[in-house]
């Protein structure tokens, strides 16, 4: 798709990833961006270097999503990109509280269910469009330290994946964004932890790679290259992938 001209929308925009998605929209061409978040004053500041549009959105409330969606369509036009980005981490395995699940599961996966319900019928009967949903390279591979991370990031790719195949011939084309670690306010202070293994990119980077890959309409975006290695090598023995992964697990854990 050519970014040029388009209507998008972008929530989590109020810093990180989304903040630079924000900037590349705008500086590839895009009519007109939205920039929602929950931080108000965030989502302002990014607005304003852009000129574009704030909007006070939790994505973790169906009702503020549908609200979103049905006032840029009816102030702004249709909707052309809808980047659901907003994502949250907690660590703990099984032990977790009960509220940090639900509290992942609602942001990291029904967050894009919503956004999907609500903009992608409308896309439909108007002839197509396009969705960027940010997971990550947990939803690939695992994320150790964290299993709701990891099972919510599982599910946000899962999601993805039926939407381009059901929704395909309709003319809905998907992006999923699968970076492993970047450098936002979730990965402050944790430079030395095993997503930034392969190293940490800066936000730009991986908005540039989502640029490219809506240019291409390419499905699986990588900005770090060895995630492709590491998703064939778990395909090609699961075992070893495992035991590597155990590996690892004792080096962070420890």
């Amino acid at each position: 798709m050519d970014i040029k001209n388009k209507t998008v929308v972008v929530t989590g925009a109020a810093g990180g990833i989304g903040r630079s998605l924000c900037y590349a929209f705008a500086h590839n061409g895009a009519r007109h961006v939205v920039c929602a978040d929950r931080d108000m004053a965030g989502a302002e500041e990014t607005s304003r270097q852009i000129n574009g549009q704030a909007f006070e959105v939790d994505v973790s409330d169906e009702a503020q999503i549908r609200d979103l969606i049905e006032t840029v369509e009816d102030d702004s036009g249709p909707i052309d990109i809808f980047c659901s980005n907003a994502g949250v981490l907690v660590e703990g395995g099984a032990e977790a509280p009960n509220e940090d699940w639900q509290r992942l599961w609602d942001i990291n996966v029904m967050a894009h269910v919503w956004a999907a319900r609500h903009v992608v019928p409308r896309m439909i009967a108007r002839g197509g469009g396009y969705l960027l949903n940010t997971a990550s390279a947990a939803g690939l591979l695992n994320q150790i330290g964290s299993a709701p991370y990891g099972v919510t990031k599982h599910a946000a790719v899962g999601l993805a994946e039926w939407l381009a195949i059901t929704h395909g011939d309709a003319g809905i084309k998907v992006s999923v964004l699968c970076p492993q670690a970047v450098r936002t306010a979730m990965t402050e202070g944790h430079e030395d932890h095993v997503a930034a293994i392969d190293g940490m990119l800066e936000p730009e980077d991986a908005a540039q790679a989502c640029m490219d890959a809506i240019r291409d309409e390419t499905f699986l975006v990588l900005p770090h290259e060895n995630v492709r290695k590491y998703m064939q090598l778990k395909t090609g023995d699961y075992d070893r992938w495992i035991a590597g992964m155990q590996k690892l697990s004792r080096a962070y854990s420890g």
